[in-house]
């Protein structure tokens, strides 16, 4: 049986996935990559020939045909017809589609369809899932799965890093608060609306967590069996660059500045960096990541750590741009594929794609 990726929309996560998936077929054990698009544009002709030069297959729905192929884009496939053949799809679609996308497409292929994947903001899609972190708690049972967005793997990697043991065991924990103010880029650079002309707060929505990046992270360690306090500040900034995250988390046992340098060298989904810059870290993904991304969890900046007290480790961490959430979907792509090798099929791709020192 063949393996086939879908991969569903074509923005920022969805079209380096898709050649991040391209690139690494030998290795994933992928047969063929599809990508599903909605909108003939001409402004994207570029990128889906391109696309299709790696070796990906365009998929439209059947009224539109003949606008793709007046603009010069060729499908392969009708766009449900891709949804049905695929053995994992992967939803990159604008925030709520993949809820909307699983009730009117995806509930209809359960029984033929290995998994399907969601990006970011659709909370309820499935379990969720950020690689690294919380691995042991999907099951063969996990048919849906809900890739955490960008800023959310950057808060539960300083967790998982600061605050516990490898072994994932709940007595094992030892964060007694976690407090997270996630400084965001209003748009990414390929987006043309969404800029703010100055810096905006987000309104607190949940009267425990605060934003969504501090609610999905707690939820995402509930499938491990832990209830942590939590809580996350949001605030737009007019930059294109990265996100950042101001942290200060107590924990219930000493730590040292040295213990603290220690845990983030021996994690390597977590990278460092003296730079205290963001653009000079952008820069650093251009020119050396994959698609110009960098798909670790984190960047630490190292500058900006400080233990408090013996117990409160603060400092400040970088948000690769959708990096890390694109390391996941692979991450759990590859498990759909072949549950048993999948952590050994990812190996080439943590070998080119992670950094240590940024």
């Amino acid at each position: 049986m063949s393996n086939i990726i879908n991969v569903i929309g074509t923005g920022t996560i969805g079209e380096p996935l898709i050649g991040l998936l391209t690139d690494y077929r030998k290795e994933l054990q992928i047969d063929e990559v599809t990508f599903s698009k909605r909108s003939p544009l001409l402004t994207d002709r570029s990128k889906v020939l391109d696309l299709q030069k790696r070796g990906a297959k365009l998929c439209v729905e059947r009224e539109k045909y003949s606008a793709f192929r007046e603009l010069g884009m060729e499908p392969a496939y009708e766009y449900e017809e891709a949804i049905a053949r695929a053995t994992v799809n992967i939803d990159c679609t604008p925030d709520g589609s993949g809820l909307e996308n699983k009730r009117r497409f995806y509930k209809k292929y359960e029984d033929s369809v290995k998994g399907f994947l969601a990006q970011g903001s659709e909370f309820g899609f499935g379990k969720m899932y950020a690689y690294g972190i919380n691995d042991i708690a999907i099951t063969s049972d996990d048919k849906y799965i809900h890739i955490l967005s960008c800023n959310t793997h950057n808060i539960a990697a300083l967790v998982k890093t600061l605050s516990m043991k490898s072994d994932n065991e709940i007595e094992s924990c030892y964060l007694y608060s976690g407090r997270f103010v996630c400084l965001r880029r209003s748009t990414d650079m390929s987006e043309e609306k969404g800029i703010v002309p100055s810096p905006r707060i987000e309104e607190h929505d949940d009267p425990k967590y605060g934003t969504h990046q501090a609610k999905d992270a707690a939820h995402l360690f509930k499938t491990l069996g832990y209830n942590l306090d939590l809580f996350s500040t949001a605030m737009k900034l007019p930059t294109q660059y990265m996100h950042t995250i101001l942290f200060d988390m107590k924990l219930k046992k000493e730590i040292t500045y040295d213990d603290v340098i220690l845990k983030i060298q021996s994690n390597p989904l977590v990278a460092a960096t003296y730079k205290n810059n963001t653009s000079q870290v952008f820069s650093f993904g251009r020119d050396h990541g994959h698609y110009g991304r960098i798909l670790n969890q984190t960047v630490v900046v190292i500058p900006s750590l400080h233990v408090r007290n013996d117990n409160e480790v603060i400092g400040c961490s970088f948000t690769p741009q959708d990096g890390n959430s694109l390391l996941s979907s692979v991450a759990a792509t590859a498990r759909f594929i072949d549950s048993e090798n999948w952590r050994n099929n990812m190996q080439r791709i943590l070998e080119d794609c992670l950094f240590k020192e940024i």
